[in-house]
């Protein structure tokens, strides 16, 4: 299963604005470089990066009549052309050496309905959502880089 990396994200508080970007770097210690959510926590690890598949968020926003940007769900991944294992555990390679482990779905919360009224359960289907993940090994990522699951 092979995809492509179509959007990068990153917020550098919570709530704050998003920032699109076109490259970064992704490390085990840090997550996406500048993100407020990657840095290591003792034990709370599970939430470095969140994806989403830019199919999820066409249905949503299909669902809804809308025609938002992807980075308003506020993940830091847009991965186009693939779906990703409804699993945790599941590795996502992207690029030549980045590795994240999926550890969690990630569930619409009700901030979701600020952005637009029915976003939180127009994203709750079948983990449209997205994913949580950790990060496993680190590397530069760009837009267009290549995204697979290996087994």
């Amino acid at each position: 299963m092979i995809g492509r990396l179509e959007g990068i994200a990153r917020r550098f508080e919570t709530r704050g604005d998003i920032e699109v970007l076109e490259s970064t770097s992704i490390a085990p210690e840090t997550g996406i470089s500048g993100d407020f959510r990657g840095a290591l926590k003792p034990g709370r690890n599970k939430r470095q990066i969140s994806l989403i598949e830019a199919d999820s968020w066409a249905s949503a926003m299909a669902d809804l009549g809308l025609s938002l940007p992807w980075w308003t769900r506020r993940a830091n991944l847009l991965v186009g052309n693939l779906k990703i294992p409804r699993a945790e555990g599941t590795l996502i390679y992207i690029g030549e050496s980045c590795c994240l482990e999926v550890t969690m779905e990630c569930n619409p919360c009700w901030r979701m309905d600020e952005i637009a009224p029915g976003l939180q359960a127009a994203l709750a289907p079948d983990w449209r959502g997205g994913f949580l993940t950790r990060v496993i090994t680190g590397g530069p990522v760009a837009l267009g880089d290549e995204i697979r699951i290996e087994a």
